[in-house]
């Protein structure tokens, strides 16, 4: 079950028959539980058991799926970055000692069988009761619940965390289908940048698809920020290439190296024309999160690189 997003940031839901977690800021993971193992499966249904090997002790919860969100903590809070690391290894003896080293948590949300029982079809509150009975093992927890959506809106802001999920009490969980009855808000944060390149969509159609974004440094040079596609659908992708595709030049005009999963097919251009970006957060080397195009400036410079 998916939430749907709410209609602007902080816009959620109120009333009493609402209750609010935090949005955590990791990868969800459907842990299936029976006959003495552990599947843990990803969003679009691949196995990632052998990436989370300190999960292993769910297999003492019995007959049970549960619904949840695996984070890694970094300085109390989740990292995205960090858990990047751990979330593609499979080699069994290299995923133990990333283990060792760094645990994950997996904050459990929802229950969704429980001794052979299917409780889908039961209210949110119901199936919560059946979580908050489980003894969960080591780095397993039950997802915290909030009754007031405002005040938890404003923690999670304060804090640095992802954002807030609204959730109706007496909501059934439907299986793959995002629901109006999950309401998701984001912290989400702006700053303008450069446009370093742009890239074709991946249909070989040769329209426009991405931009490749930069900041001046102190030096004057420009680091590099990330690829951005989200923004650039239609008319204003035509608008970006008519834009850029004018001021081709053979070589980057990033000061370090951008990943060669970002510049394959990408065409270099001056960097002159700046946007406005809205993002999610910063990886620790500098890179944007989740990037959006919203527009272009012609009012203000790039706003400068700045270390995270």
């Amino acid at each position: 079950m998916l939430a749907t997003p709410a209609p602007a940031p902080a816009a959620l839901p109120h009333g009493h028959e609402w209750v609010f977690e935090v949005k955590w800021d990791g990868v969800r993971v459907l842990a299936d539980v029976h006959a003495g193992g552990v599947r843990l499966s990803s969003r679009n249904e691949r196995d990632v058991t052998a990436a989370y090997p300190e999960l292993a002790g769910l297999a003492g919860l019995g007959d049970v799926v549960l619904d949840g969100e695996v984070v890694l903590l970094d300085a109390g809070r989740p990292s995205f970055a960090a858990l990047a690391e751990r979330m593609h290894v499979r080699d069994a003896r290299r995923a133990g000692a990333l283990a060792a080293a760094r645990p994950v948590t997996y904050l459990v949300f929802d229950v969704l069988r429980h001794d052979g029982h299917d409780l889908t079809s039961l209210p949110f509150t119901a199936r919560r009761a059946v979580l908050d009975s489980l003894v969960l093992p080591d780095h397993v927890q039950a997802s915290p619940l909030y009754d007031d959506g405002d005040d938890l809106w404003r923690v999670t802001a304060a804090h640095g965390l992802e954002g807030v999920v609204a959730k109706r009490r007496d909501a059934p969980y439907r299986p793959g289908r995002r629901s109006p009855d999950w309401v998701k808000a984001a912290h989400r944060r702006t700053r303008t940048a450069v446009v370093g390149a742009w890239r074709p969509e991946s249909t070989g159609t040769g329209r426009l698809g991405a931009v490749l974004l930069g900041a001046p440094d102190a030096a004057g040079e420009l680091r590099y920020l990330g690829r951005a596609g989200s923004g650039l659908g239609g008319s204003a992708a035509r608008t970006m290439h008519d834009l850029v595709d004018p001021h081709r030049r053979a070589t980057s005009p990033f000061v370090d190296e951008v990943p060669a999963v970002d510049a394959r097919g990408a065409t270099w251009v001056q960097p002159l024309v700046v946007v406005d970006v809205l993002y999610l957060a910063r990886t620790p080397s500098g890179r944007l999160r989740h990037p959006v195009v919203r527009g272009v400036r012609t009012d203000t410079a790039a706003d400068p690189w700045e270390q995270p």
